[in-house]
């Protein structure tokens, strides 16, 4: 049984991948984040299979590592790739930026689908004046290489920002951004006004439950049946929180003068686990939180203010990144853990079958072994 265990991974991948509707995995219309500031993760080619095998098409990095785009290779599964804070500087300059498009961007373009590129993520977050000034110049830069090259129909180029780049969040309507960053904002917004590009938000409702726990209802967080909130401007109801903050940026993004820019959600999750300090942070929660939200998902919903754009989301993250700093919670917003386990129940019938699990029960151990030979009994004959 141990040496079955051994090749369970990626050979149960293999017969997801090929076998016939016996076994049945529900499409996600969501994005996932592949963070990788982890020494333990699987390689970029194993994440392929378990990401196909889940039908998730949509896939974000915080990088533009080779390995994983050459591991998705002729898999039909969108990117948006990154360019770190640090590279800011370098990408106000048109030739730096060319020399890095060229490098990693074009040659993985014939295999991989690149939709997008960030630049830079959470800016505004830091008290980095620079990086603030350095951010217009090198999106537009980026941007303008990309028409240079002939890809710009074909990969979009945007920044996420953290939720903190608003002064107000509530009532939703009332939605504004700081007053210390409205100019470079505003520069920002006409850029994606005339490029059509998204713009992006890292939206945690969690952090919002942890440092108010008493004034937060819990169940309003995560999506759970709630009396919920009213906006006594718009007389909109709210009955999660994940929807209002959305709602409070396109007021902001309004209130600067624009009306034609899409608000999508590039992080948002829930810890499995915290420190003492971090109210909430159980896998129980968190199952809650992301199997609510997968559900939304897949009905299409749209906020209170624009019901008929679908919120488009990616969730954060695929794994539990075990070298990253800060508080423990930031080491637990996977939903698997590195061996491909699932840190939690989804709660949603197929999103996150149990056949993906590489360390099977002893009662099920028979089973997956079972189909594994027929698997290759299957490949050998087809």
């Amino acid at each position: 049984m141990a040496a079955c265990s051994s090749l369970l991974f990626p050979l149960l991948l293999l017969l997801l991948t090929f076998s016939d509707s016996s076994v049945k995995v529900i499409g996600l219309g969501v994005g996932i984040n592949y963070g990788q500031i982890a020494n333990n993760l699987p390689s970029p080619t194993r994440v392929s299979y378990l990401l196909r095998s889940l039908n998730i098409s949509r896939v974000k990095l915080y990088d533009a590592d080779p390995n994983v785009l050459v591991a998705f290779s002729n898999t039909n599964v969108g990117f948006i790739i990154g360019l770190g804070n640090e590279y800011l500087q370098n990408m106000t300059d048109p030739i730096k930026a060319q020399n890095w498009v060229q490098q990693r961007v074009q040659p993985y373009l014939s295999r991989t689908r690149i939709t997008c590129i960030t630049v830079g993520n959470e800016v505004f977050k830091y008290n980095d004046h620079q990086s603030w000034s350095n951010l217009l110049p090198a999106m537009q830069t980026v941007y303008n290489t990309l028409v240079n090259l002939g890809l710009d129909k074909q990969v979009s180029v945007t920044t996420a920002h953290s939720l903190d780049i608003l002064s107000v969040s509530f009532p939703p309507s009332s939605g504004a951004f700081r007053q210390d960053i409205g100019e470079y904002l505003h520069g920002i917004l006409n850029f994606h006004a005339q490029v059509k590009s998204p713009f992006l938000i890292n939206a945690y409702p969690y952090f919002a439950y942890k440092d108010s726990p008493n004034e937060v209802p819990l169940d309003y967080v995560l999506f759970q049946p709630n009396q919920g909130t009213m906006d006594p401007v718009t007389n909109l109801k709210y009955d999660n929180m994940l929807y209002a903050q959305v709602d409070a940026v396109y007021s902001a993004i309004k209130a600067m003068g624009h009306t034609d820019i899409e608000v999508r959600v590039s992080e948002t999750g829930w810890p499995s686990k915290g420190d003492e300090n971090e109210v909430g942070a159980t896998p129980e929660n968190a199952g809650l939180y992301n199997g609510n939200l997968l559900k939304r998902i897949e009905q299409g919903q749209g906020t209170p203010a624009k019901p008929n754009v679908p919120v488009d989301i990616y969730v954060f993250a695929l794994f539990n990144e075990n070298l990253k700093p800060g508080p423990a919670s930031e080491r637990n917003y996977g939903l698997f853990y590195p061996d491909g386990t699932p840190v939690y129940n989804i709660g949603v019938q197929g999103y996150l079958p149990e056949l993906v699990y590489s360390s099977a029960s002893k009662n099920n151990g028979f089973l997956v072994c079972s189909l594994l030979i027929l698997a290759m009994a299957y490949l050998s004959f087809s």
